[in-house]
């Protein structure tokens, strides 16, 4: 058995990657994709198709319909290949819109249903904005359910779970990154502020008896992915489930086998005390708005990858 087997032994392992060519080799049960995997996805040559027919079949529609359809076909594509559920992105530009963000979501549901997909195989990812949590609650309550993405702290974590949220993507790497270059200090997977931060949620929700998933996200390295295993789900990117798929090494369960029900001082739910402890750390801070700032880049560029092929 090597260590990707192992690993889908005490968590859901998904796909992180808007390949769906490259997701037959590690059958994953799900699969994560954002417009940054889109936009490399279309720009390969196997993949152009898909933009070129998208655009051609909705001749006249407006830049924003066709890029609805066309991450949608994406995620149609990638359902006949998984069994579960596929991730599709709302615009980050809206993060701060929970309206705008309700009415997006509930169009790209519009599309998966009336191409026969259920909605329960479809996950909205919205970033983890306190307009973005009060979409997604609306939008469970319709049984619209969601991910909510670029989560880095407990804060966030804690309001996506007060609001009924399906799923949440706390990042691993990303709080990696802003440590190391802040610290100067090359971290270990037991000493990782990333994979800290993902035992702390994940050890959270338990003692509170929240049903939010954890899936862990936006990985570095097979350290990190391991000093994991037994979180509910792991998203993990193509050149990572290689080498875990390569290794003999094992995956034991270890936050399965060292979570505990330990008091853990419920944190208040409100938007000012969102805001104020988002605003107390300057790494969650730094890095929401970094993401939602890289998701609308790649975004832009692919509107304008669609205005041409038009």
């Amino acid at each position: 058995m090597n260590q990707l087997e192992h690993l889908k032994q005490s968590s859901v392992v998904v796909a992180d990657t808007g390949d769906f060519q490259l997701m037959q080799q590690y059958s994953p049960r799900d699969a994560t994709t954002n417009p940054t995997l889109i936009l490399k996805a279309v720009q390969k040559d196997a993949y152009k198709p898909l933009l070129t027919e998208s655009v051609q079949s909705n001749a006249g529609a407006s830049v924003a319909d066709i890029m609805d359809r066309l991450i949608v076909r994406f995620g149609l594509e990638i359902l006949q290949i998984i069994p579960g559920r596929v991730s599709t992105e709302v615009d980050a530009r809206l993060s701060f819109d929970t309206a705008a963000t309700v009415k997006k979501a509930r169009a790209l549901i519009a599309l998966y249903e009336a191409a026969g997909i259920d909605r329960n195989r479809v996950l909205i990812k919205i970033a983890a904005t306190w307009e973005g949590i009060e979409a997604a609650a609306q939008l469970e309550r319709e049984r619209i359910h969601c991910n909510l993405t670029l989560l880095f702290c407990l804060g966030q974590a804690a309001a996506c779970a007060e609001g009924g949220i399906t799923l949440i993507s706390p990042f691993v790497g990303r709080i990696y990154d802003w440590y190391k270059k802040s610290t100067g200090t090359e971290y270990t997977s037991e000493n990782d502020p990333g994979v800290a931060s993902v035992r702390t949620i994940f050890a959270y929700y338990k003692a509170h008896g929240y049903k939010t998933e954890v899936m862990a996200a936006s990985f570095r390295n097979v350290g990190q992915i391991v000093a994991l295993s037994g979180c509910d789900l792991l998203t993990i990117s193509p050149d990572l489930l290689q080498k875990l798929q390569d290794s003999g090494e094992p995956a034991p369960n270890v936050l399965g086998a060292n979570v505990t029900n330990a008091a853990i001082a419920k944190l208040p739910h409100s938007e000012a005390s969102f805001r104020f402890a988002l605003n107390e750390d300057a790494m969650a801070t730094e890095k929401l708005a970094e993401g939602i700032r890289a998701f609308a880049k790649d975004a832009i560029t692919l509107e304008s990858i669609v205005r041409t092929t038009a």
